[in-house]
């Protein structure tokens, strides 16, 4: 359906501003942007640029813009993400969609390109590279959305590359090409195509009604669910060669952990039947990326108390 017409539709929402808001927030999950701010940090702090001391990475004003404009585009990619799967949203997550339209679709659109612009135009403070780069992250968003999330393997590989793109632009921002790095964006990715599939799983009444022609509705659960088992098996490869490398220090103990959680999930995934048990699958996945993300600050205790001598 063409955005204008849907547009069109939307009848005026006369809330009060404070549950628009929140309304918004839903949309934009702002509790993932916030995962995701801390995450660019803390990589930038212990992985990216380990050298640099606390206060060089936090008041690095050209950081600042690269974190600052990945906020705006991630926003205006879950809105437009919002905006196509409504329909699908209705049945899968009935109560979100109730909460996420409160906000007009019309309202949504202009926040979409405002987002994307204000985007573009601090990435310009960086470099023109920096405002190619997030123009091209924006195209793929939406063609992401509008078309490629209906095939199966293009819609998985691409799900899972985009949202790793924002560790990406702080990655290539600090020239960092060394392999833990690599070997970190392997695991991740992994996980990343894990959860796409078990969201797939967990969405897949919508997905059918819609014609979506995901993995789950093309092949069926029980090929999902060996696809998934396979992924747990390479994202063990990733977690031996980082355990090998002394520099991850303390995130050591978050990789034994990940074993163990990993090896739990698959026996959970066979006995998982309706989409509440995919949805728990779901969480536990959430809080593995989510403990991953805070146990970077684990890989070099003495660098945490240097540079905040250092401050």
């Amino acid at each position: 359906m063409d955005l204008l017409e849907i547009s069109k539709n939307n009848k005026k929402n006369k809330a009060p501003l404070y549950i628009k808001i929140l309304s918004l927030f839903s949309v934009v999950r702002g509790y993932n942007i916030l995962l995701i701010i801390i995450a660019q940090y803390l990589a930038s702090i212990f992985i990216f640029s380990p050298e640099k001391s606390l206060r060089y990475v936090l008041l690095d004003l050209n950081l600042y813009f690269v974190v600052l404009a990945s906020i705006c585009v991630i926003a205006s990619g879950y809105i437009i993400n919002n905006f196509y799967d409504s329909e699908t949203d209705k049945i899968n997550k009935p109560l979100k969609s109730k909460i996420d339209s409160i906000v007009s679709q019309k309202v949504k659109l202009k926040i979409y390109f405002f987002l994307n612009f204000l985007a573009v135009s601090i990435a310009l403070l960086v470099s023109w590279r920096a405002a190619l780069f997030f123009s091209a992250y924006i195209f793929l968003i939406w063609f992401y959305s509008h078309k490629l999330k209906k095939y199966p393997l293009i819609g998985l590989f691409s799900a899972a590359t985009l949202a790793i793109l924002p560790f990406f632009a702080v990655f290539v921002y600090y020239k960092n090409f060394s392999e833990i790095i690599f070997t970190h964006a392997a695991f991740l990715f992994f996980m990343l195509l894990i959860r796409e599939l078990i969201k797939d799983l967990e969405r897949l009444k919508g997905d059918f009604i819609q014609d979506y022609q995901t993995i789950a509705v093309k092949y069926g659960e029980y090929f999902t669910k060996i696809l998934i088992t396979f992924l747990i098996v390479l994202t063990l490869n990733p977690i031996y060669f980082l355990l090998r490398y002394p520099e991850i220090g303390g995130m050591k103990y978050y990789f034994y952990g990940s074993v163990i959680v990993l090896f739990l999930f698959a026996l959970l995934l066979w006995f998982s039947k309706s989409q509440r048990n995919y949805f728990f699958l779901h969480l536990i996945l959430k809080f593995l990326i989510v403990a991953g993300v805070f146990s970077l600050a684990l890989i070099d205790y003495s660098v945490i108390i240097d540079r905040i001598i250092v401050i």
